[in-house]
């Protein structure tokens, strides 16, 4: 009897040996989406990118030469299931990075969680800025890189003088809004030229704002929406603008959270010759962009899938952090920083994107706009990529703020003027 435990001891010590060893023989990678609930219609996508480019990459021999491992979680669209998440990946299944997140709320949601576990996350959605964290990288657009061009772009193209900011009611748009309000104001824009409405998650009657927001438009003045309505309440809201008889050409809607993937499940006739603003879009014609979206078809089987500016801030994401981690000869996250920052990777439109002090990224900019196929026509784009600004120069609270997590400021909020690092 002794000797048969002391067999079952050991053989139970050679299955956690062996257990231990296949664990160190990989590298896990977190992604963090949600694959149900409202924000599923974004956010699907961005798990099968994922997936791909690991494979992809463990078919070159995966990072430090071992083969990279992927955690997917669904957070279900559940702000604070983010952060329950996030803690299970960083604590229990001790990932070396994170690449998650859509909406500005989970994003805030997850963000002392990685700082408190000192994990990494790479953020890949356009966003309203005033933050920079040392344990994020930015790899969507700050409101300079989207927001800002594609309002210059309505009044100095278009002739715009009035404007509709209608968003769902969380921080991305009220925070984005109350910058484009300023930047307005300092354009000369007048307060009563101005109309703001906001919306709860997956709202769908849409008839009684849609009439104010035809009859702000009737008053002699051009006037735009800029849209940024989030998941799945744009089926509705452009719905209900066609059944109103309100067409592009005569109040455009430029939507900041409207990209292919949302289009391919909606109707597009209701949205032909409205407009996005974004820094990829899937009809940029490069041949990384057509390998880009071959492989992603081959990958999901499917020949229709189409690819969004999310997908390709992933892809930049992910390459950074397997340079990175390649440089540093680690997945140590403050050794990876440190070697994130000043690191270059092509982007899919035949640019590059730079990894900034303030952990955001340069970018494109291009307006697209919809056709009916459910892609987009390009009508404008920045001579060159945009860096991001993770303060925005039109808010009196930020104006003089700046982030820098390079020694000697090491700081996310940096006043200029005192030169001191800020706190909350």
């Amino acid at each position: 009897m002794v000797k048969h435990c002391k067999k079952l001891m050991l053989a139970a010590a050679l299955m956690m040996s062996l257990s231990v060893s296949a664990a160190e023989d990989t590298i896990k990678v977190g992604i963090m989406h949600s694959l149900s609930g409202t924000m599923a219609i974004s956010e699907s996508s961005l798990k099968d990118v994922m997936l791909m480019l690991i494979e992809e990459q463990n078919k070159k021999g995966g990072v430090l030469g071992k083969q990279i491992e992927p955690v997917v979680v669904d957070p279900a669209s559940d702000w604070p299931i983010f952060a329950e998440r996030s803690r299970e990946l960083l604590s229990r299944d001790q990932v070396a990075a994170v690449f998650g997140c859509w909406t500005s709320v989970s994003r805030k949601a997850v963000l002392p969680v990685f700082e408190e576990l000192d994990g990494l996350l790479f953020y890949p959605v356009q966003y309203e800025g005033e933050e920079s964290s040392r344990n994020i990288i930015y790899t969507g657009a700050a409101p300079n890189q989207q927001a800002i061009p594609a309002i210059e772009f309505l009044m100095d193209e278009m002739g715009v003088e009035r404007w509709v900011l209608a968003g769902t009611d969380y921080v991305f748009p009220r925070t984005a809004n109350k910058i484009i309000a300023s930047y307005l104001e300092k354009r000369g824009v007048a307060a009563e030229d101005i109309m703001i409405s906001y919306t709860p998650f997956s709202h769908s009657d849409w008839q009684s704002i849609v009439s104010e927001i035809k009859d702000f438009g009737s008053q002699g003045k051009k006037t735009a929406v800029i849209s940024t309505l989030n998941g799945d309440a744009n089926v509705p809201f452009y719905k209900e603008l066609a059944n109103q008889g309100i067409k592009a050409e005569d109040i455009p809607v430029m939507a900041f959270s409207v990209g292919e993937e949302e289009l391919s499940g909606m109707d597009s006739a209701p949205l032909v010759g409205h407009l996005a603003a974004w820094n990829y879009f899937m009809s940029v014609d490069t041949p990384e962009n057509q390998k880009f979206i071959a492989d992603f078809r081959k990958f999901t089987g499917n020949p229709t899938r189409v690819t969004n500016d999310p997908m390709e801030a992933h892809y930049i994401g992910f390459n950074l952090w397997v340079k990175a981690v390649e440089q540093a000869g680690t997945t140590d996250v403050d050794k990876v920083l440190e070697a994130l920052v000043g690191m270059e990777v092509p982007n899919l439109s035949g640019g590059t994107a730079k990894v900034l002090p303030n952990h955001h990224i340069t970018k494109p900019v291009y307006i697209g706009e919809i056709m009916d196929d459910g892609q987009f026509q390009i009508v404008w784009e920045s001579d060159s990529e945009v860096p991001g600004d993770a303060w925005s120069d039109y808010l009196e609270s930020s104006q003089n703020l700046e982030a820098d997590w390079t020694q000697p400021i090491n700081c996310g909020r940096y006043d200029t003027l005192t030169q001191k690092c800020l706190t909350e």
